[in-house]
């Protein structure tokens, strides 16, 4: 399913500077630059508390943008975000134009599902480990997914499912270096401890191992 475009309003900036930026902070807003196409980079400004909220959605990082410019709106992709080291502020945040006939990379969430029906975890016990969880895909803006949803149900013990093994949209594909083929997620059975009581000798102290299931 491609992306329906997010709205967000931004204001045209007339000063520059660290000085400015730091005013314009204070009072309740975030420096920014929109960038690409065939227009020159124009400083903006956006309320820090509309963007604060929607930069904890996760489709605004990976949907195409509706942002509202002095009475036009821009279609533009979030690029880059500046955050304070140790409060909850934005500091900058960057947004490039998008053109509808050129092809935009991007880094897209993977959504997995059915795991727990999985002949893997349901008869085999199995842990599944997700190895990467957003994938950089190339597609015009029209194709441009929200989030890619990966199956696990047909996972068997010992399973691992690459890229190259995704059902990709149509019009997307994946960026990758010329023989690469990531794992994306495998499933393993993690080995019980051994039982140290019937392996000790008479007299030895005995100490229990822990396993960590790793994190899925």
């Amino acid at each position: 399913m491609a992306n329906q475009a997010l709205e967000i309003s931004a204001q045209l900036r007339k000063e520059e500077g660290r000085g400015a930026s730091r005013r314009m902070r204070r009072s309740g807003n975030v420096p920014g630059i929109i960038y690409g196409g065939d227009s020159e980079p124009t400083p903006i400004s956006l309320d820090h508390n509309t963007l604060y909220h929607a930069l904890r959605k996760e489709a605004f990082h990976s949907s195409i943008l509706s942002v509202t410019l002095g009475g036009k709106t821009v279609r533009a992709l979030l690029r880059d975000v500046q955050m304070h080291p140790y409060k909850q502020q934005v500091l900058h945040v960057d947004f490039q134009r998008v053109e509808g006939n050129k092809k935009i990379h991007m880094r897209i969430p993977l959504h997995f599902i059915n795991a727990e029906i999985s002949p893997a975890v349901k008869l085999g016990g199995a842990l599944v480990n997700q190895v990467i969880n957003e994938l950089e895909i190339s597609c015009l803006p029209k194709d441009l997914p929200e989030f890619i949803e990966v199956d696990l149900s047909e996972m068997q013990v010992g399973d691992a499912l690459h890229v190259s093994s995704l059902k990709l949209p149509a019009g997307v594909t994946a960026v990758l270096l010329r023989g690469q083929d990531p794992t994306v997620v495998s499933a393993s059975v993690v080995k019980e401890a051994v039982d140290e009581e019937e392996a000790a000798a008479p007299g030895e102290p005995v100490t229990t191992a822990q396993s960590t299931p790793a994190q899925g």
